[in-house]
């Protein structure tokens, strides 16, 4: 299972969306669009970075365990 948090231009900070952070951007934000937010990388590649909700820009960030191998 996956797990996502969300940033947006403000720094509000959504926690805990699950494996389908769209749907529940949508739920929490009371909307029922949204549009995929976009990021040109360096080298040439376009990458879907989030979503544009209401007018916040929000960056999913994918949560993973802290795990170091010894």
């Amino acid at each position: 299972m996956t797990n996502y948090i969300g940033v947006d231009q403000y720094g509000t900070t959504y926690h805990n969306l699950g494996n389908h952070p769209r749907k529940e951007l949508l739920k929490r934000l009371y909307a029922t669009k949204a549009e995929k937010m976009y990021q040109d990388k360096k080298n040439g590649d376009t990458v879907h970075t989030g979503y544009i909700i209401k007018g916040c820009w929000i960056t999913l960030l994918e949560v993973k365990p802290f795990e170091v191998k010894q």
